[in-house]
Order: structure tokens, then sequence, then C-alpha cells
């Protein structure tokens, strides 16, 4: 591990989402912050569970029409339930490549994987899909002659508005293949404006401040990909498997998901 790239005196967002897990790769300033957020809003927890859960029904998502290939961007540390594992029950031969910038998530991420070939870490900032696409453990596991479901899950909104998010996506999109899927889950003011204010100010203590965007600045992602019903949702409403899984105020979970496809 690069020492000098880790800073323990600031939260980690790959941390302290995996304390809100129930991880164990997480330190005392990770869970000290998530700690507070949880006392400010109870239902954090919660709700990064059903961001979980939607990464999962995504996954399947796109295995069943065909993708075998996972780009996963600001993957975070993959805990239980994560891209490989949800891909692979449903198709063994499934490829994943995990994306993030943070050098812990990143070596954690390498010493759960091990010598697993059909999986490759990246430390990169998807911010440059130029660099993240030539990288040869990206080009050697991955075929861009065949659909890549490029996964954006619970990352966007560590984008500031001051980088050309538009065309970060437009990098990923261009380089991949027709029947290609974008999946995206992204925070959002919508349904609780007080608390998510609140949660904006907490992580500007991070490396990593929060943009919250609207539904329809969400929307926006997906040019040149067709929107898959129900559109851009509420985390809980995007295909739920069961009706345990929709909460009657669906707004609280203040996440919004959605998947496109690329023509």
């Amino acid at each position: 591990m690069e020492t000098d790239e880790i800073d323990l005196s600031r939260p980690s967002a790959a941390r302290v989402y995996d304390y809100y897990l129930g991880g164990a790769h997480n330190f005392a300033v990770d869970r000290e912050m998530a700690q507070q957020a949880i006392r400010m809003w109870p239902d954090l927890p919660l709700i990064m569970q059903a961001n979980r859960a939607f990464l999962r029904r995504a996954v399947r998502h796109c295995v069943a029409a065909g993708v075998r290939q996972f780009l996963d961007l600001g993957s975070g540390i993959p805990t239980a339930g994560n891209v490989h594992e949800v891909a692979r029950a449903a198709d063994p031969g499934a490829r994943v490549v995990y994306v993030d910038r943070d050098p812990i998530a990143v070596t954690y991420s390498r010493s759960i994987l091990g010598d697993d070939r059909q999986t490759a870490v990246v430390k990169a900032d998807l911010c440059r899909p130029d660099l993240v696409l030539t990288r040869p453990e990206v080009t050697s596991l991955l075929d861009f002659d065949q659909p890549i479901a490029v996964m954006m899950v619970a990352v966007l909104h560590f984008v500031p508005d001051s980088e050309d998010l538009a065309g970060i996506i437009a990098g990923y999109r261009d380089a991949v293949a027709p029947g290609s899927f974008l999946v995206v889950s992204h925070a959002t003011e919508a349904g609780q404006p007080e608390k998510a204010e609140e949660h904006q100010e907490l992580y500007r203590r991070t490396a990593t401040p929060m943009t919250m965007r609207s539904q329809e600045q969400v929307a926006a992602l997906f040019d040149g990909f067709d929107l898959i019903d129900p559109g851009v949702v509420y985390l809980p409403l995007w295909r739920p498997e069961s009706l345990d899984e929709v909460d009657e105020h669906p707004e609280r979970f203040t996440g919004l998901a959605a998947v496109g496809r690329k023509p």
C-alpha cells in the first residue's frame, strides 16, 4: 500500500459506505462520521441498503439482456453482494473491472478478490475516461466489441458541477458497443431537502464533497442512451422484485435510480 497517498485524518466516502453496509473495511474516522450522519438521519443505513439492492437488480437485468462484462466505476470496496458475485450467480463467465481512486479501497479490493482472473481492480479517477479505458487491466479483460454494463452507482454525486459530467459519461458511452448499458444511482434533495442539506454539509469534511441532483438532471446524464422503464425513479421503485422492497414512502430514500441502453 502506498501510505503517502492515504490520509487517515479524513473520512473516506468508500469506507463510510462500507460501514453503512456492515462491512469491516473502515477506520475510526470513518465510523465516527457515519455514526454522526446516522444520528442526524437514522434512515441512512436503509438508504444504502436500498442502493445496494438496486445494484443487484440492475446487474441481473443486464445479464438477462445478454451482457457478460461490467465496468464498475467508483466501485468502493466490493463487500458482500457486489457486482461480480451477483453477475456470476446468473452467469459464471461474467467479467468485472472495478475502478476507484481511493488507495485503501483499491488495496482492500485486490485483497478480497485475490487471484480471481475474471476480475481486475484499477486505481484511477472515473473522471478521466481516456486514462481508465486504456489501462491494460481494462483492455485485457473487457472486449469493447461486445456490450458492457458501465456502472456508476452512488458515485456521480461526488463529481462536482465544475467537472464536465456530460463529457465524462460521453467518453464511456462512445467507447462501448451498441447494446451496452449505463447504470446510475444518484443522491437527490427531493423528498427530504432539510436532511439532504445537512448531509451535504457533513460530506464537505471529506475529500469527496457531495453534489445532489434533481430527477431532470439525472435523466440528462443518459444522453445517447435509451432509458428503460420505469425511467428515473426513487431507488425502491426501479423494478422491485417483490412488494416487500417497495416502501410506502419511497421519497424518503432520497436516491434516484435509472438504467439506459445504448442503441
